[in-house]
């Protein structure tokens, strides 16, 4: 099947990777580029239209990104947000200046004109969330405007018969209710997308792609258990049976549970072919007397592909290396040479295997977003439990252990984050938040147990509600479920007295505490 696509240019907007989401989840197909890719690499594509990205630059300035002619002499539509409308007014002749005041959060605006197919069967009066410093002071020759906000007289503009839109606020933000409503009246009424990316036809030409590359071939997948690898190996699993091996790293350093889990769905019900690897006292040892968290990183890192590599070779003639890359990682390493300003965060997974390593590879979620690969494993028929796992560290538990990695610790970590798991679900919470975990932290207090006193370690309880991992907010947990939590744990778990729980947003602080 051939989808219809969109190509979107990234302008630098820590919002680029939304728009790309909201595009996939109206089906349609699309790939966000940076803005100074090659028109050939763009164009090969065959996008219906193009969508630019917001960006923390002012057109008007000298080194400020500026609008690839191809866009424009394709002659398809184009919907410009923020910085993207911004730079097509500028190109084709309008004016932009720094606004009196900046826009920055919640705004209301007002369609002055309604018959425009980007508006159509939306409200006239709208809630939209701007981030903005410039504004349209006059459309270009063809345009007209098509809304208005207190601050900005043009906070929409467009050339319907041509196509063109500009909007200076942003549709992919979860604070613009009618922002996919927007967007799907772009992509289906402007451009003339069909919506036929969906996950079933994802994984019939997943299945077919695969087959054509690996032909005859036999594939090794390191099997971590999260949802990436998961739905990777079932896809090539079902792909090519037996042609594909997965390696399991018992590192230690996974939570409760989650070894045997492993075996059990993809040896036993999946019916894969799975070499399990006891390599806990290797990674003990790697990580003794280490606190540094980066370096907890490289060594855990550098041990499993080390161990990775031994179990390979002994598999024989292997031509293909899977991995369960997503679409965000390949944005990320894209990313690696724009300005640091462009830059929002490095990547750090473990199951990250070298390319030098002789095989080619095979990644069947490389274009697919995390939600994406979640609805695929459901249609996969993957259980629950994996499917809908929370977002867990490359290195595990090493880096949620603050201070030195001891068998002892680690224990103790993952009997406090059982107990939270457990608390969570049966309160009906476990899909409410976006992550949620423990950390043992590498201080003791003094704590009165029965008649005696203690001098025990204190746990970190983080939860988090987010849309997008860019941003979160701590998740409000009712107080019973919190005090639930912290009368089992320090009743439960040895060598702990006090239970805190972290109250910080992303920004300032990040999700993890390492």
């Amino acid at each position: 099947m051939t989808h219809d696509t969109i190509a979107i240019l990234d302008f630098g907007s820590q919002y680029s990777q939304l728009i790309a989401r909201r595009v996939r989840e109206a089906h349609v197909y699309c790939e966000l580029f940076p803005h100074n890719t090659p028109a050939e690499r763009v164009l090969s594509l065959q996008p219906k239209g193009f969508i630019l990205s917001g960006g923390p630059a002012s057109v008007y300035e000298p080194d400020a990104p500026t609008l690839p002619a191809y866009v424009l002499a394709s002659g398809r539509p184009v919907l410009g947000i923020c910085y993207g409308m911004q730079l097509l007014a500028h190109a084709l002749g309008g004016r932009v200046a720094p606004a009196s005041r900046r826009e920055y959060g919640p705004a209301q605006i007002e369609v002055t004109d309604a018959q425009a197919p980007l508006f159509a069967a939306l409200d006239t009066r709208l809630a939209v969330w701007m981030s903005h410093g410039d504004r349209i002071e006059a459309v270009p020759p063809g345009f007209h405007p098509l809304a208005a906000s207190a601050n900005s007289p043009i906070a929409a503009m467009g050339a319907p018969e041509r196509g063109l839109y500009g909007v200076q606020f942003h549709p992919e933000v979860i604070h613009t209710p009618q922002g996919p409503a927007l967007l799907r009246n772009f992509l289906y009424d402007v451009c003339g997308c069909v919506p036929t990316w969906t996950p079933g036809s994802v994984i019939e030409e997943s299945v077919a792609h695969i087959r054509q590359q690996v032909g005859s071939g036999q594939i090794v997948l390191g099997l971590s258990g999260g949802v990436d690898s998961a739905v990777a190996a079932t896809l090539i699993h079902r792909a090519v049976g037996d042609q594909l091996t997965c390696i399991f790293v018992d590192t230690g350093l996974l939570r409760r549970g989650e070894p045997e889990q492993v075996v059990q769905t993809f040896q036993r019900a999946q019916g894969m072919k799975l070499v399990a690897v006891n390599a806990i006292e290797d990674f003990l040892s790697a990580l003794e007397g280490v606190e540094e968290p980066e370096e907890k990183r490289r060594r855990v890192g550098e041990k499993f592909v080390r161990i990775f590599e031994a179990e390979a070779r002994k598999l024989g003639q292997i031509e293909f290396l899977a991995q369960g890359t997503i679409y965000p990682d390949v944005i990320e390493s894209a990313a690696r040479d724009r300005p640091a300003a462009m830059r929002i965060k490095t990547h750090h997974n473990v199951g990250g295997l070298p390319p030098d390593m002789g095989f080619k590879l095979v990644e069947p979620l490389r274009y697919l977003f995390k939600d994406e690969v979640r609805a695929i494993g459901e249609a996969l028929g993957l259980p629950e439990s994996i499917v809908w796992r929370q977002p867990f560290p490359g290195p595990g538990l090493a880096v949620r252990c603050l201070g030195p990695v001891t068998w002892q610790r680690l224990e103790r970590l993952r009997a406090a984050d059982a107990i939270f798991m457990e608390e969570l679900h049966a309160a009906g919470l476990g899909r409410a938040v976006a992550q949620a975990f423990a950390v043992l932290l590498p201080v003791r207090s003094v704590g009165v147990m029965g008649d005696g006193r203690t001098y025990a370690e204190v746990v970190a309880l983080r939860a988090v509600t987010t849309d997008d991992f860019m941003t979160a907010n701590w998740a409000r947990l009712p107080d019973d479920l919190l005090a639930r939590v912290s009368n089992r744990i320090v009743n439960e778990v040895a060598g702990v007295n006090r239970v805190v729980y972290d109250i910080s947003s992303k920004p300032p602080a990040t999700i993890e505490w390492e």
